[in-house]
């Protein structure tokens, strides 16, 4: 799940006692009646009469001419999935512990599945639907396992991920369009995404013991210990048929027509588990459905809970939100997931509600994940890093009006929120950051923020956390060009991997920037490193950035590099037009080229060139990961040591 496109959030809700579906629960919940910003709930249906009746007529007010998106698809998102896999940039911690580097991610023990991962013993790949498993040791390819034929049609052509905990490896699929059974009688069901979950024995040879299918789109998923929360999103299986020659009011009765008799089996996901040579089904119960307010019926949300320590995968105890969401964060003990209704701001309504991003914070610290309060901040936020939480409050930065109204009036700001009973009341705030620019990259370390707004310049605020209810800006440093990334480096230092840009804005190639913000009020750029005209996937996907600290070793793959320099401007180098790895030391004078990291050309598609996509550290030895195999290259005089195709 990488690349450059909206991060779809996580959605959970509070573990009902209900035993199954009834119509008169014992003790239903209160009815949300909405409120002020700051003032948002979560609440379960009282029952599935009353589910079946607020779906529709909350789906009913949403859906418009052509369906319910912009372009007339069910789900609001579908042709930007379509277009690109996965979301914006996952923030990164470079997690690394003893002699190997793990997965870059947000925080420290909270895992996100990525298309490689270690634990030292073994290095595991799955790339174009196979799975390899690599000894580092020997440097051999000991276990390969075709999980997902090549021919399987994708509409979103995103990368498989994987978790992986102990001797089992939890493979994410992306969703690939299947056609369903119709679920009303005498209807036609349209063709729906679905997502699949493979657990995979890694003990000796890899073997398939654990295949889950779900109606929806897989949008992200968290590990903690051996917990790990899947969360995928769905649309009504609604078949809308507008008549093509007739006018917007006709077309949008006929898709009402449609709506008004639907069935709860249209809304709720329906899976399907093989494991143990059985193949169970199931659909997640209305007694496991929440909704906040104002929501529209035109998505739901579905988390999923699995032990990767246990023998089978299970049902995956599904809990349902029917709502949206764009980010997720979690904490470890607190997962936030957020929903900013930008597809409404993008509909053909004539009624622009304002830029406002909802927040919902969740128990995840046992069993099923448990609702504990909700709020809202003006603006939307960029990807998981404008969320943290630190000390007991939630810290949130974000944009309003970012200008794809062609406007210069936008503007960013940080929040914090702490919680109040049910709610997340904001507690303090600071305002104003880059009039006229958008949030590029946000980084919370502690007591301290870091915010990168963009549009001709690249503005890197400090922000004095330690008083929530006072948050306050220290400093500003102004350079051409951004930061989409920015990550600890350690001693009152931080990186930058973004875009040098002239004077005007003018893209010019990846930059990598190291940033002295030992004094809040004065930081300053030390060191940069120019691939002219080049690219990095680390400016759209921290995964694919790695620092590994030992060695003070920066590493990130790059595209069509050019001409490097250092921070006085002058020539260290040259490459002719091509991709790779480019590996830097780190010292007090700045960056130094260790090297460079090729891998053999794929000559496939018509293309003489592999793209290298991650790179890991394991003992001495620098790991690069492309979809044609993985090289092993010692760190010590970056020498080729041993090539290992997976194709």
């Amino acid at each position: 799940m990488t690349g450059r496109t909206r991060t779809v959030g996580w959605a959970m809700v509070a573990a009902l006692t209900l035993a199954g579906c009834t119509a008169h629960p014992s003790a239903p919940p209160p009815r949300d009646r909405g409120g002020p910003a700051g003032g948002l709930r979560l609440v379960a249906f009282d029952s599935c009469d009353e589910a079946l009746k607020q779906l529709r007529s909350a789906a009913k007010a949403a859906v418009g001419p052509w369906g319910f998106g912009p372009d007339g698809d069910v789900a609001p998102f579908a042709a930007a999935e379509r277009a690109s896999a996965a979301g914006a940039a996952k923030d990164a911690a470079g997690a690394s512990t003893g002699g190997f580097s793990g997965t870059t991610v947000h925080e420290a023990g909270v895992d996100e599945p990525d298309l490689v991962k270690t634990d030292g013993r073994r290095i595991v790949t799955v790339t174009r639907g196979v799975l390899s498993v690599v000894d580092p040791v020997s440097r051999k390819l000991t276990g390969r396992l075709a999980i997902d034929p090549p021919s399987a049609q994708r509409f979103s052509g995103g990368d498989a991920g994987l978790l992986l905990h102990g001797d089992r490896a939890l493979v994410l699929l992306p969703a690939r369009w299947v056609a369903k059974p119709a679920t009303s009688k005498g209807r036609p069901a349209p063709s729906a995404p679905e997502a699949r979950l493979v657990l995979v024995d890694l003990a000796g040879p890899p073997k398939v013991v654990g295949d889950y299918r779900i109606d929806g789109s897989l949008v992200d998923a968290r590990q903690v210990g051996a917990t790990a929360r899947v969360v995928v999103r769905s649309t009504p299986r609604l078949a809308f048929a507008p008549p093509p020659n007739g006018t917007d009011a006709r077309r949008t009765a006929a898709n009402r027509a449609v709506i008004a008799r639907a069935t709860l089996d249209d809304w709720l996901p329906r899976y399907e588990v093989r494991e143990g040579g059985r193949t169970t089904g199931g659909r997640v119960g209305c007694d496991r459905v929440s909704r906040p307010a104002g929501f529209s019926g035109a998505s739901m949300v579905t988390v999923l809970s699995f032990d990767l320590a246990a023998t089978v995968l299970g049902t995956g105890d599904p809990v349902t939100v029917a709502a949206d969401g764009d980010t997720v964060y979690s904490s470890g003990p607190r997962l936030y997931l957020t929903n900013d209704r930008r597809w409404w701001r993008a509909g053909t309504s004539s009624v622009r509600p304002a830029e406002t991003t909802e927040i919902y914070q969740f128990d995840t610290r046992s069993g099923t994940p448990r609702y504990v309060a909700a709020g809202s901040v003006p603006g939307w936020l960029i990807n998981q890093y404008a969320l943290s939480e630190w000390n007991g409050h939630l810290r949130v930065a974000t944009t309003t009006d970012d200008g794809r109204r062609r406007g210069t009036d936008s503007t960013s700001g940080v929040y914090v929120l702490r919680t109040d009973g049910a709610k997340l009341k904001p507690v303090g705030q600071v305002t104003g950051l880059g009039r006229g620019e958008r949030i590029f990259a946000v980084r919370f370390l502690g007591e301290s923020g870091y915010v990168v707004t963009f549009r001709q310049t690249d503005p890197l605020y400090t922000v004095d956390l330690r008083d929530p209810a006072a948050p306050r800006v220290t400093g500003e440093l102004k350079i051409n060009g951004y930061s989409s990334y920015l990550h600890p480096a350690g001693d009152g230092r931080l990186f930058g991997v973004g875009q040098e840009a002239t004077d005007r804005g003018r893209v010019q190639g990846t930059q990598v920037s190291l940033f002295d913000v030992a004094d809040p009020a004065r930081p300053t750029r030390v060191a940069r490193h120019h691939v002219a005209q080049g690219w990095s996937d680390a400016e759209s996907d921290p995964h694919a950035f790695l620092y590994w600290a030992p060695e003070h070793l920066l590493v990130i793959p790059v595209t069509r590099p050019g001409v490097a320099t250092d921070r006085a401007g002058g020539g260290v180098g040259a490459g002719e037009p091509g991709t790779g790895a480019l590996a830097l030391r780190v010292g007090d004078g700045g960056f130094t080229v260790a090297g460079t990291v090729e891998h053999p050309p794929a000559l496939t598609d018509g293309v003489d060139w592999t793209r290298i996509r991650r790179s890991l550290v394991v003992g001495d030895v620098l790991w690069t990961v492309s979809d044609a195999g993985l090289k092993a290259t010692g760190l010590a005089g970056m020498t080729t040591l041993a090539w290992l195709p997976t194709t």
